[in-house]
């Protein structure tokens, strides 16, 4: 299964011949190759998987998957903490 994780694009710049941009994970930031969406701006959302850039998408559809996310790791910390007792 593979995952991609929505990000805002913060700052976009070439490097090594490559179209690179900051991306902004709900405070981390790290950098991305963005040569597979040539018209992501900043400000948009991306969804990234393994430092690449695959798709831009809509600031709703990052909140919802950003929120799923969140519900997921939430749930998972329960169970650990359950399993712990």
């Amino acid at each position: 299964m593979c995952l991609g994780v929505p990000g805002k694009i913060i700052d976009i710049y070439h490097k090594n011949g490559l179209r690179m941009g900051m991306i902004d994970f709900t405070g981390v930031q790290r950098e991305s190759c963005l040569e597979y969406v040539p018209d992501a701006e900043v400000g948009n959302y991306v969804l990234v998987h393994v430092g690449f850039a695959l798709n831009v998408i809509s600031d709703m559809e990052a909140k919802e998957t950003l929120d799923l996310l969140y519900q997921i790791t939430s749930s998972d910390q329960e169970t650990d903490s359950n399993q712990i007792k």
